[in-house]
């Protein structure tokens, strides 16, 4: 690839973008895209790590008014989720923009910038005895741009509620280099919660996330997990809407589903060591007669081990109702098994789950063609996060349903060149 600063592009005018970035910081934090900057396939031309809000934006004008395609990027630890992008000159890391700008203890808030680390902020609240209540993918690279853009709340969203329910503030940068705010930093606010809502889980096609403002809950004083092997699907599912339908204050509830072992259910307490007493005893009732078994708190980190040594696997997620999860799955195995296809998964009580398919791959491209209309069909939905590299091409996505018209309009009005991260998220936007 020819450097974008050579004689041959200069005549075209293509060198004159990239010497505007280097104008708003310096060349040093202008750089070639090299192999590991791939998305999806798809190579861009340049990375570049802006320090401040104010130069992002500047930078994303710049690409906007030259046509480039911008694809926004915090730790790069989902960079492969969705579609790979039409166009990807220019990756925008907010690697430099990492700040943990305000811990209002005292409110329950804090205000971050978009390339803080979740573990960096989870760290430096428990200084205070706070966290955010989220445990996303990789928490040691994750950013707080990149969890809101790809809505990875994790299994505290149970108890907690997801992400658009604990974001409280946001600031984008928009593709004609405005910064919008909307929010506030205390958790009574109510002004400004369509912004961050809007942003989260829209993939950075609207706006690049630079800072956002969450609500805080106190660490928890004890926290205590339990196992409960169920005897077949539908004793798992039983359990997982017996615990829903109880009054337990349970903060993780998840069902792991692995060929040739029995279903387990993990269920998750905190609190004080009274209130757990009383809750553990609650929950054998619910439960018997399943049999309990050891178990520690590593079951939470059960969704993540779907993603070791995915070279060879698809990794999917996919929603249905909880009452249809023991359907679902063996809906699953019907298809795997036909097949030959090596199949796990982790649901949440929500009714949220995360499956791993492990075969040649022609084969796993026709259980996930089959197995997403039969979810549409049924009221749920399949998104493909990864796919093995000989895998031929498949929409990560699905149907738009009903919503992509307003999906479409709410792109074209924050977007309307198709800047950011064109052709990545649902219906190709």
């Amino acid at each position: 690839m020819a450097s974008p600063t050579s004689d041959s592009e200069a005549g075209t005018g293509i060198a004159a973008p990239w010497d505007d970035l280097r104008a708003i910081t310096g060349a040093e934090h202008l750089r070639a895209a090299g192999v590991c900057d791939d998305i999806t396939g798809v190579q861009p031309q340049m990375v570049f790590e802006p320090s401040t809000e104010t130069e992002l934006a500047a930078a994303l004008r710049c690409a906007d008014a030259a046509g480039f395609g911008v694809a926004p990027r915090g730790g790069g630890t989902k960079t492969g989720w969705g579609n790979p992008p039409t166009r990807a000159d220019l990756i925008l890391s907010t690697a430099r923009l990492n700040r943990v700008i305000e811990h209002a203890w005292a409110d329950l808030t804090v205000s971050a910038e978009a390339g803080c680390t979740i573990q960096n902020l989870q760290n430096a609240l428990a200084e205070h005895g706070q966290h955010i209540a989220v445990d996303p993918l990789w928490p040691e690279r994750a950013t707080v741009g990149g969890i809101l853009s790809t809505n990875d709340s994790g299994t505290l969203r149970i108890r907690y509620g997801a992400l658009r329910d604990l974001i409280i503030g946001v600031t984008i940068a928009l593709p004609d280099g405005t910064l919008a705010s909307s929010g506030g930093k205390v958790v009574k606010n109510v002004a400004g919660y369509d912004l961050p809502k809007l942003v989260t889980g829209a993939l950075g096609t609207l706006g690049i996330i630079t800072r956002a403002i969450f609500r805080l809950h106190p660490l928890p004083r004890n926290v205590r997990s339990f196992t409960f092997s169920a005897r077949d699907l539908d004793d798992a599912n039983r359990i997982v809407l017996a615990v829903q339908d109880s009054r337990l204050a349970h903060t993780g509830l998840q069902t792991r589903f692995t060929p040739g072992a029995a279903p387990a259910v993990d269920v998750r307490f905190e609190g004080t060591g009274a209130g757990l007493v009383a809750q553990e005893r609650t929950l054998r009732k619910l439960a018997a007669p399943a049999t309990e078994t050891a178990t520690s708190d590593a079951v939470w980190q059960a969704r993540q081990e779907l993603w070791c040594q995915a070279e060879t696997a698809a990794i999917a997620k996919f929603s249905v109702l909880p009452a249809s999860v023991a359907e679902t799955c063996r809906r699953i195995r019907r298809l795997a098994d036909s097949l030959s296809v090596q199949w796990s998964a982790v649901t949440q009580g929500t009714g949220l789950g995360w499956l791993r398919l492990e075969a040649s791959a022609l084969c796993i491209h026709q259980v996930l063609h089959a197995l997403r209309p039969e979810l549409e069909r049924a009221g749920g939905s399949l998104v493909v996060l990864h796919r093995p590299a000989p895998m031929s091409a498949i929409d990560a996505w699905g149907s738009g349903g009903d919503a992509f018209p307003v999906m479409l309009s709410v792109k074209r009005q924050f977007d309307p060149r198709s800047t950011l991260n064109p052709g990545r998220f649902v219906g190709g936007i």
